[in-house]
Parts: structure tokens; C-alpha cells; sequence
């Protein structure tokens, strides 16, 4: 029996998702309401001492880590082979995972935080928003959410952010154009693609992906491709409301402009460093 504890649009949730469409593999589902700190209650601490999203459990076994979960649905569930079978290939497709874990995740928090979120804290009594900071526990994360929340986007941490992505859609441009089949791993669709769709999705939902992507033809055809897959239908397209899309779309809107901007100042930095000799 398969358990997932998950959480509506999180994008962690939304790889462990298409995976499990993908296998086919039918589960029970529990929902966590993250912005009512529900993921720190003792019940579910003591399943994801980490109080994150998701957790899954398979015959009272837990894993957590949705990367991992992947991998160990992979492993426990053969069809289709989502990890590649060939050494390099595999390794290519970690890559993807760790650029996913290393920078992305956090890059799209702290977007989606400074178009969104940000403005539903700005709504909550400072004590709210002091309990919310305090129950994040990792003194990281709390000075990363404390800077997106004060400067938006502003803050030098969705700088980071655009950079990363930057990086991200730079290094898919490359990988995609030495596939003819158009995926990022292997000849075909694997992990590595898996990862990003959920990161990429929610750029897309925000109205800010061709701040990325608009010359570079390669990823839009990827995108437009995985939009397509029964998997992504039901594990990220489906499950949300016109309400959600709605106030993505428009909380998008409202930091657009200076994200391009930012993102120029980006490219601008990256053209002014010193190049290392040839």
C-alpha cells in the first residue's frame, strides 16, 4: 500500500506525482495545508521530522525526499524505466536532480514567494507572520523567506533565483540540442525531465517563463511537449482550480518586469567577469 502525504501546487509533490501516474500505481493520498503550518504537527513531524512535503509511505516503510521517492518508485515499481539503463546516462540524469535539489527548488520558492505569498503574509498580524518565520526552524530558510518577504524582488535571494534559472535553461538549451528525440537525459523521457517539469510549470503559470525561454527554441519545444503527457495532465494541470491559475497568473504579472530586468543585470555581470585564459 502506498501512502502519500502532499500538499496542493507544491512542486516537490508534483514529481512524486507524474511518477506515480506514470507507473500507474494507485495510493492514498493525505493532505497537508502548509500555509496553516499543518506540516508541523507532532503527527506529522514524527512521519517528516523535517516538517516538509511530501512523505511517502509504502507498507509502513517512509521515505522522504522527493527526489529519493522518485528513485525508490523507480526501483520498487519497473514499469516504464524512468532512470536510465545505460552508466552515463544515469549519471546525466542525476546531474539534473542534483541542479533540481542544489538551486531550483529554492530559486522557485523564492519566486513564487515574492509574486505571491509575500503578499498573503503582508495580510497576517505580525505575530502570524513571527509564528510563520519561527516554525520554519532552519535558520537558512527563515532569513531567506524574512529577505523575499521585506525587499520582494528586490531581495538579493531571487537574484540568486533569476540566476539559476538562467544557469538551468542555458544548460537544457545544450542538453536537448544533442538529442534528436528532444529530451534531457536519454533517448527518452526520464527522471531528469521529470524533475524539471514541476519547476518549469510553475514559471509557466506564473507568466514569466519567455523571460527565459523566448530565444531559445529548444526548451519551448520541450515544454510544449511535456504539457502534453497524461502524467502532467494529472499530476500538475489537473489538480488546480481556475483560482489558483488566476492568482498565478496575475501575481506573475505584477513582478515581471523587474525579474527581466533583473535577469539583464544578470547577463550584463556574467559578461563583465573576468574569462579565464585560453
Amino acid at each position: 500500500m502506498i501512502e502519500i502525504y502532499k500538499a496542493g501546487n507544491s512542486i516537490c509533490t508534483q514529481k512524486v506525482l507524474i511518477v506515480l501516474a506514470e507507473k500507474r500505481v494507485p495510493f492514498t493520498a493525505h493532505d497537508i495545508d502548509l500555509f496553516n503550518n499543518e506540516q508541523y504537527r507532532p503527527e506529522y513531524l514524527a512521519i517528516n521530522p523535517k516538517g516538509v512535503v511530501p512523505a511517502l509511505v509504502h507498507d509502513g516503510k517512509v521515505i522522504t525526499e522527493s527526489t529519493l521517492i522518485c528513485e525508490y518508485l523507480d526501483d520498487t515499481f519497473s514499469d516504464p524505466r524512468l532512470i536510465p539503463a545505460a552508466p552515463y546516462e544515469r549519471v546525466v540524469m542525476r546531474k539534473w536532480s542534483k541542479a533540481v535539489d542544489e538551486g531550483l527548488f529554492e530559486a522557485t520558492r523564492e519566486l513564487s514567494f515574492s509574486a505571491m505569498f509575500r503578499e498573503r503574509m503582508s495580510g497576517m498580524t505580525e505575530a502570524q507572520r513571527e509564528k510563520r518565520f519561527t516554525n520554519i526552524g532552519d535558520p537558512n530558510k527563515r532569513a531567506r523567506f524574512m529577505s523575499t518577504y521585506e525587499l520582494g524582488v528586490e531581495s538579493p535571494y531571487v537574484f540568486q533565483a533569476i540566476a539559476n534559472y538562467e544557469n538551468a535553461f542555458r544548460d537544457m538549451e545544450k542538453a536537448l540540442a544533442k538529442d534528436s528525440k528532444g529530451w534531457l537525459a536519454a533517448a527518452t523521457m526520464s527522471l531528469a525531465d521529470i524533475n524539471m517539469m514541476p519547476f518549469v510549470a510553475r514559471l509557466a503559470y506564473l507568466q514569466i517563463i519567455d523571460v527565459w525561454t523566448e530565444n531559445r527554441p529548444l526548451c519551448r519545444a520541450w515544454w510544449s511537449k511535456v504539457q502534453q503527457l497524461p502524467s502532467f495532465q494529472a499530476a500538475i494541470r489537473d489538480p488546480l482550480t481556475e483560482r489558483e491559475l488566476e492568482t498565478m497568473a496575475t501575481s506573475g504579472a505584477r513582478i515581471r518586469k523587474r525579474v527581466s530586468e533583473r535577469r539583464d543585470d544578470y547577463l550584463a555581470l556574467v559578461a563583465s567577469a573576468p574569462k579565464a585564459p585560453i
